[in-house]
């Protein structure tokens, strides 16, 4: 006979699908309306066939093939470059123990917990003096640097546990740090660096700040913004404003459905470690 915690744990998971579905639901239902059907009907009624102009209309209107290659440049290369830095940073402090790692860690555990907002007026300066504002490079080195800070923390706290053993036996095998690095370290924690490449890219193409300030030009700026400057005008009726708000939030649901197996797999890994 199963527990009637059992019950309320699978009532919790589907009743949090529900909620989580639903406004995905009503919002593509009102993307696939047309404008006469949405003022009769309402948002809530089904759609009495497949109605594509406000999405197209919204496709023309706001350039966003150019504004989704610009967020999955920015997004790829943030996650990348994100990785890379987190996983030597962590490497030097979760198993190579430089002198201060506690403060270390403890610097980057602050970085993570400042607002954005006060980090607009120096980075936007700086942007300004380097030469790189309006450019992906500006949002790319900035948000490489902020996912790398947390990429750091939590690595660091996972290479801390790598068992000695196995480095001992490479060295004595003649195999160098960066070779131990390659070869070991970063194959055994694959599952871990998958999960953080997965966050990363997620958590770069839904940043909407940071681009918002750095990102003003039409042809530079990302799927975020772009969605929030047009939404901001009043010649969108109800169903294009649905149609962007589908548009923009799609490609971020595949690449989460895509590779769900290798975040179930990394974080399954995690815990069993």
């Amino acid at each position: 006979m199963r527990s009637p915690g059992r019950w309320a744990v699978l009532f919790a998971l589907v009743v949090l699908a529900v909620v989580m579905i639903f406004p995905f639901l009503i919002v593509a239902m009102n993307a696939i309306k047309s404008p006469a059907e949405y003022s009769s009907q309402g948002p809530l009624s089904l759609p009495d066939g497949l109605y594509l102009q406000g999405i197209v209309d919204f496709w023309n209107r706001a350039e966003f093939g150019t504004k989704l290659w610009n967020s999955f440049l920015i997004s790829a290369s943030v996650a990348v470059l994100a990785v890379v830095l987190s996983v030597l940073n962590a490497y030097a402090l979760g198993i190579g123990r430089v002198k201060g790692r506690l403060w270390i860690l403890v610097l980057f555990l602050v970085a993570n917990t400042l607002p954005q907002e006060s980090l607009a007026y120096p980075l936007y300066y700086l942007a300004k003096a380097a030469g790189l504002y309006d450019t992906q490079l500006a949002v790319i080195i900035v948000m490489t640097a902020i996912q790398a800070a947390f990429g750091t923390y939590l690595l660091s706290a996972v290479l801390g546990q790598f068992p000695k053993e196995i480095l001992e036996a490479a060295a004595i095998d003649g195999a160098g740090r960066l070779r131990a690095l390659l070869r070991i370290v970063v194959p055994i924690s694959r599952p871990t660096i998958n999960v953080l490449l997965i966050f990363f890219f997620i958590w770069t193409w839904n940043e909407f700040f940071l681009p918002l300030i750095f990102l003003i030009s039409n042809d530079t700026q990302t799927v975020p913004v772009a969605l929030g400057i047009l939404q901001g005008e009043r010649y969108m009726d109800a169903t294009m404003s649905s149609a962007s708000a589908l548009l923009g939030v799609l490609p971020a649901v595949a690449f989460f459905l895509i590779f769900q197996r290798t975040l179930t797999r990394g974080v399954t890994v995690g815990a069993i470690k």
